[in-house]
């Protein structure tokens, strides 16, 4: 069934309605040298929004600030109609140890500077971005708290964390009447699957939102990169570009390379292009919210976009979850197999309908 972006879904277990596709601003300035400038992400945000997008993500540092700045501008006429997602524990300051982490004092400066930033009283959903390993879950949470009942942000979540910490704040959050988490982000697509292990389950359990980011595996599944960029993979590659960031992350294998291939065959079938087809079988996993879709161009987010008309045959489907397929390892085959159900249950027959 062919989606629009104005068909929205709730996030998590909040009463919060957002799009199935989320507008990535990390393309927003030229900072890193790549990304949109001024008058690019200004067509970008139109664009997105004129077809009834309404979840923006960034994040405190994405091109050094401007990405948060250029969304300020941008949101100006219509800021209560979006929902402005950004992030904080990344280094705003080289040299000081406390401009990041998780912990009180990075929380609270950062949001400040995320909202002068934004030029807006509010953020609509706050992340965590990436754990530090160091902060104690209660003082996270507890800050966490206190901006909601401050009316500085109105719901909280997670990005780049441990499963079984994630959980773990939930139940606190729970428990002491604080501000609960309500999604939760994480890398996940065709390529990148590691998140059916616990991520994605443990999420649809306690309440989460999955919002995937990089969907495309950064790039791969655009189809854009063949076996010839794998033989040169190794090589000494240039800094500041999307194709040396792939390759610098060891992305491009033969086995990913095989994933194309099959993403390929079923574009070619459906008369897609490869894109849509990797981003229309993230967006209809029944654990994901809304996959967070960057792009540099008109054009490229005018492809993305047509991942919402994509429909899938139960055959290509299959083809593509066997593509990618990983091995969800101990207990899950275990609990998977007939032994652990014969062990519990006997040989009862038994219909569950959770």
């Amino acid at each position: 069934m062919s989606l629009t972006l104005d068909t929205y879904r709730l996030l998590g277990r909040s009463g919060l309605w957002v799009s199935p596709l989320s507008l990535g601003a990390a393309t927003f300035g030229t900072d890193w040298g790549w990304g949109a400038d001024r008058e690019e992400a200004r067509k970008l945000f139109d664009l997105y929004v004129d077809r009834g997008g309404n979840f923006i993500d960034t994040a405190n540092t994405y091109t050094n600030g401007s990405s948060e700045r250029l969304l300020g501008e941008f949101t100006r006429d219509n800021r209560e109609s979006l929902v402005l997602a950004t992030k904080y524990t990344t280094q705003r300051r080289p040299g000081d140890p406390n401009s990041g982490g998780s912990h009180r004092k990075s929380l609270f400066a950062s949001v400040e500077a995320s909202l002068r930033q934004l030029d807006t009283d509010y953020i609509d959903l706050l992340y965590l971005h990436v754990w530090d390993f160091t902060t104690p879950v209660e003082e996270i949470l507890r800050g966490m708290d206190d901006l909601v009942r401050q009316g500085k942000v109105l719901y909280v979540a997670m990005s780049n964390a441990p499963a079984w910490q994630v959980s773990r704040m939930q139940a606190i959050a729970d428990l002491r009447g604080w501000s609960p988490l309500v999604a939760l982000q994480i890398e996940y697509s065709l390529i990148e699957r590691t998140g059916e292990r616990d991520l994605i389950p443990m999420a649809r359990e306690l309440g989460l939102g999955v919002i995937p980011w990089s969907p495309l595996a950064g790039g791969l599944l655009t189809g854009k990169y063949s076996r010839d960029d794998l033989i040169g993979a190794n090589a000494a590659s240039g800094g500041g570009t999307r194709k040396s960031l792939t390759i610098a992350n060891g992305a491009l294998t033969e086995r990913n390379l095989a994933i194309v291939d099959v993403v390929k065959e079923v574009a070619t079938e459906l008369g897609h292009t490869p894109a849509q087809v990797g981003l229309a079988w993230t967006l209809r996993n029944p654990g994901v919210t809304a996959p967070t879709i960057g792009a540099r161009t008109r054009a490229q987010l005018e492809d993305n976009l047509g991942a919402l008309e994509v429909d899938f045959t139960t055959s290509q489907l299959a083809r593509l979850d066997e593509a990618g397929a990983i091995e969800l390892g101990f207990p899950h085959e275990m609990f998977a197999g007939d032994v652990a159900r014969t062990l519990i249950r006997g040989d009862l027959k038994v219909e569950t309908r959770r």
